[in-house]
């Protein structure tokens, strides 16, 4: 059986957004659900993603599954942070709750942006070692701007004890 690379051989054998955009794009839990990445800036620091709605991304009902919502989100908080933080960090998930606020009928985005700012404060608080756990909050929208659902995702940074 044939294993996908991990993010950190991706990123050791591709090393640029350019290029893990598109490989990222034909994971399989990404396109079978019909989730795109659609852009990905070279500094990893803001990504947009779509989840088309077709048959198979569709419940009986006809509106999107709650899991891909929520799939379309998932791994890019870590994958950001733990790019612009680097090697000397540990990076990880440490909860996450969706709110359903509409019936996802559409095709659905969300946007994903790093700032200075918060990369300055996580660094902050872990510069002795710490734990810091930072809540992150992701609206999923339709074209036009409505709400279908806002997931937030709690991450854990902790500053490894070599690089301390």
């Amino acid at each position: 059986m044939v294993s996908l690379p991990t993010y950190q051989e991706l990123d050791r054998l591709v090393g640029r957004a350019q290029l893990v955009r598109p490989l990222m794009n034909l994971w399989p839990p990404f396109l079978a659900a019909g989730i795109r990445i659609t852009h990905w800036s070279r500094d990893f620091r803001h990504v947009k993603v779509t989840l088309r709605h077709r048959r198979l991304s569709a419940n009986y009902l006809g509106t999107l599954y709650g899991a891909s919502l929520f799939s379309m989100t998932d791994p890019f908080w870590v994958m950001m942070i733990g790019r612009a933080l680097g090697p000397d960090y540990q990076v990880w998930d440490k909860s996450a709750i969706i709110e359903f606020i509409k019936p996802g009928r559409t095709h659905v985005y969300a946007e994903f942006t790093l700032t200075e700012r918060v990369l300055n404060e996580i660094r902050t608080a872990t510069m002795d070692g710490d734990k810091h756990f930072h809540w992150f909050s992701t609206d999923i929208t339709t074209s036009d701007g409505t709400l279908i659902a806002r997931v937030r995702k709690q991450v854990y940074v902790r500053k490894r004890p070599s690089a301390c």
